[in-house]
C-alpha cells in the first residue's frame, strides 16, 4: 500500500516544464490545503491493477459536500456517479479511480465507507452518489479476475492523507499505457495570485493516446520501440482540486480546460478514447444537515477566471508528463513492455 513519493523522476527533473505559471510546493494536487490521496496497488500473479481515492478533505464528506463539476470530454467510459453530480453540483463520497471492470466493487466500498460513518444513509436521509472514475488496463493487467474488492477501495481511502503523491506504477495506475510508454498515476499543481494565494491541482490516471503522437513541451517526439498503427484506444481520468471559491458553473469551465493540457501533448480523444474530468472546489461546501431556506457562497469574480483556465490546462499537461515519467517500464499480458519516458528522457538528455 503506497502512499508517499516515489523515487522515480519527474518531468521537471528533465527540464521538461509546462506554462509559466508557479507550481506549488509539492507540485501536486495535495498543495490544495486539506486534499488527501491514498492508494491501494496490487501487483503480482498476472495483476497490475488498484485503486486510487482523492479525498477533498479530512471529514465526513457526506455532510460537509464541496461545490463539484464534471466534463465529459470523450464519453467512451464507465464511470459511475456522474449524472447526480451534473445534476447537483455536489460531491458525496471521494473520488475512486480503478479499472474499467472495478467500478461496482468501489461503489460498493464507497457506500459502504459511507455509511459506516453516517447511519441514516437511505433510512431516514438521502443514499450516497459513490464517484467512480475507470480507465482499462486489460492490456496489461488480467482484469476478468475482478482482483479489486470493496475491502481494497476502502484501504485506498484509509490511505488517503496529505503531502507527497506517489506517482506512476501505484493505485488505479498500476495497469495504464500511455503513449505507448507505460502510463499511470501523476500529479501537478499551481500556485495562484488571488484572494492572498491559492492553489489548483491535478491529479490524472493516463492511459490514452497513439504511440508515437506524444509532443513534448520542448517540441520532442519520442517513440516507443514499438510504434504500429493501432488506433487511439483508451482514457484518461482528471480530478482537479481548487481553493478558490467557484459556483458548478464556474467548475463546469475551468475543468473544461483540462482538455486543452491532453492536447499540448497531441493527443486527439479518439472514438475508444474516455476522457472525463471531475472537479471541485474546498472554498464552497454545503452542510447536509442545513435546515435554512438559503444558503450563501462565495463565487470568483469572472474577470479573473481566465488564470484558472491556464492552470488547468497547464496543471494536465504536467500530471500527464508525471505521470509517464515515474512510471517503471512493465510487461503487458502479451509479453510486450511499455517503456518510460523518464527512461527514454535519461537516454536523450539535452
Amino acid at each position: 500500500m503506497s502512499t508517499t513519493s516515489t523515487s522515480r523522476p519527474r518531468a521537471r527533473d528533465f527540464g521538461l516544464v509546462c506554462g509559466t505559471l508557479p507550481p506549488g510546493a509539492l507540485n501536486a494536487i495535495t498543495d490544495v490545503a486539506g486534499v488527501r490521496v491514498g492508494h491501494r496497488t496490487l501487483l503480482g500473479d498476472g495483476l497490475a491493477t488498484g485503486v486510487t481515492a482523492i479525498l477533498p478533505h479530512g471529514g465526513n464528506i457526506f455532510r460537509d459536500k464541496p461545490v463539484a463539476a464534471c466534463e465529459v470530454i470523450n464519453g467512451f467510459g464507465k464511470s459511475l456517479g456522474l449524472v447526480q453530480l451534473q445534476e447537483l453540483g455536489l460531491l458525496e463520497t471521494p473520488v475512486l479511480l480503478t479499472n474499467t471492470l472495478s467500478v461496482a466493487a468501489c461503489a460498493e466500498g464507497l457506500v459502504r465507507h459511507a455509511i459506516a460513518t453516517n447511519p441514516d444513509i437511505g433510512r431516514t436521509t438521502s443514499t450516497a452518489n459513490p464517484v467512480v472514475g475507470e480507465c482499462h488496463d486489460g492490456p496489461i493487467n488480467d482484469i476478468q479476475a475482478l482482483a479489486v474488492s470493496a475491502m481494497h477501495a476502502i484501504e485506498a481511502i484509509e490511505a488517503a492523507v496529505p503531502g507527497p503523491v506517489a506517482e506512476g506504477n501505484v493505485g488505479g495506475g498500476t495497469g495504464m499505457t500511455c503513449f505507448g510508454f507505460k502510463g499511470g498515476i501523476g500529479t501537478a499543481s499551481r500556485r495562484l495570485e488571488l484572494a492572498g494565494g491559492r492553489h489548483l491541482g491535478v491529479l490524472v490516471q493516463a492511459n490514452f493516446g497513439r504511440a508515437g503522437d506524444l509532443v513534448l513541451p520542448d517540441g520532442r517526439r519520442p517513440r516507443p520501440g514499438d510504434v504500429g498503427d493501432a488506433p487511439e484506444r483508451g482514457s484518461i481520468m482528471m480530478v482537479l482540486a481548487t481553493d478558490v471559491p467557484l459556483d458548478q458553473r464556474q467548475l463546469e469551465r475551468v475543468i473544461r480546460r483540462c482538455g486543452a493540457g491532453i492536447a499540448r501533448l497531441g493527443a486527439f480523444w479518439g472514438h475508444g478514447s474516455g476522457d472525463i474530468a471531475i472537479g471541485f472546489t474546498t472554498a464552497n461546501r454545503v452542510d447536509h444537515d442545513d435546515p435554512g431556506d438559503t444558503m450563501t457562497l462565495t463565487r470568483l469574480n469572472n474577470a479573473r477566471i481566465d488564470l484558472l483556465f491556464r492552470a488547468a490546462a497547464e496543471t494536465t499537461e504536467e500530471a500527464i508528463l508525471n505521470a509517464l515519467c515515474a512510471a517503471a517500464p512493465l510487461a503487458g499480458r502479451d509479453g510486450r513492455i511499455r517503456p518510460s519516458l523518464g527512461d527514454w528522457l535519461a537516454d536523450h538528455r539535452r
